[in-house]
């Protein structure tokens, strides 16, 4: 179902659906709806009653009863595929969770988009992420934007479009998808019983989905960290001692908003993550150098290239930390001074 903020876009897409591209791009943050908006766009396309009141699908006839089982012969969706492989004992074999969309997944899709459609209709086709596709992929996919068959449609969902080639852009309809209002994002959250809505809003960068998956586990270590970090002098060994148990892709996350929160105050005066904790920020603000604090979020937003896969997680976590102190030590400083 297509997220409530989304809804008069679709229905502005679908009125004017004998003028849609056999491509379109649709990108935005992460954590707004995209892939809902591409589904709910992909089932219109293959409802077969053109009758329906807002162009929308009608949500009744048999390609929409297939398309809500997960079963429609006309539909694929491209995502990056777990895969297995064997385990370090070299005893069983676990599963591996996937980052791209590989060549012979495009290459699968040949038979599906040149054969006739099995209901004499649309074929919708749905990558998600399309920055996922690996190069390979991505080429592969080239021949089939530049020649699609009739009636085929290529919905292509990117949090981060610009990672996309340039000629698979080029061959797309680009349509933004943009974050909620607050008013209307709120309003979601509370109808999904989500607990300190505005909070875990602001957290989320203003992205509803992103704030409805938060769990206690992620506030609890919120919490911790920011604990820690308060104004007072910080003990980086004993602070990783007090996180061992805290996966480091998870704490740089949350140093990534700590720290943006610093560079935000110290710039404009306000924070944006961490509004609940403005205070305390605006104190650690007043007494670092900006200069230093630019400089370590920096190196907190490079550690996202690294954090999934940490030759030494304990020692990771210690380096991370020990940069926070050589951050910190300027509040120390100054306030000796």
């Amino acid at each position: 179902m297509v997220m409530p903020w989304h809804a008069d876009l679709l229905k502005r897409l679908l009125e004017g659906r004998e003028r849609l591209a056999h491509a379109v791009l649709l990108h935005g943050p992460e954590g707004i709806g995209k892939l809902a908006f591409a589904e709910a766009l992909g089932q219109a396309l293959l409802c077969e009653r053109a009758v329906a009141r807002d162009g929308g699908a009608c949500g009744a006839c048999p390609g929409c009863t297939w398309f809500a089982q997960g079963g429609h012969p006309d539909f694929r969706r491209l995502e990056p595929a777990e895969s297995e492989e064997p385990d370090e004992a070299g005893e069983g074999r676990e599963k591996k969770s996937a980052t791209q969309i590989d060549v012979k997944q495009v290459r699968a899709l040949e038979d599906f988009i040149n054969l006739t459609s099995h209901r004499g209709g649309a074929r919708v086709v749905v990558i998600h992420p399309a920055e996922a596709l690996n190069p390979n992929a991505a080429n592969a996919l080239l021949k089939s934007l530049e020649e699609p068959p009739p009636q085929t449609y290529f919905l292509l969902v990117a949090h981060r479009w610009h990672y996309l080639l340039p000629t698979i852009r080029s061959r797309c309809r680009l349509v933004p998808l943009p974050l909620p209002e607050t008013g209307a994002a709120l309003a979601w959250l509370e109808g999904q019983g989500i607990a300190a809505p505005d909070l875990a809003l602001a957290h989320a960068g203003g992205a509803p989905l992103s704030a409805a998956r938060f769990e206690q586990e992620y506030w609890n270590v919120r919490k911790r960290l920011l604990e820690l970090l308060a104004p007072r002098h910080f003990e980086p060994l004993a602070a990783a001692e007090e996180l061992r148990d805290v996966a480091p892709v998870a704490l740089v996350a949350l140093l990534q908003k700590w720290s943006y929160d610093l560079v935000l105050h110290q710039a404009c005066g306000r924070v944006r993550y961490n509004p609940d904790r403005a205070d305390e920020l605006a104190v650690i603000a007043e007494r670092v150098e900006p200069l230093e604090t630019a400089r370590f979020h920096r190196r907190v937003v490079q550690l996202q290239r690294v954090v999934r896969h940490p030759l030494n997680a304990r020692l990771f976590l210690e380096a991370v930390l020990l940069d926070c102190a050589g951050l910190l030590r300027g509040v120390d400083a100054r306030r000796a001074a």
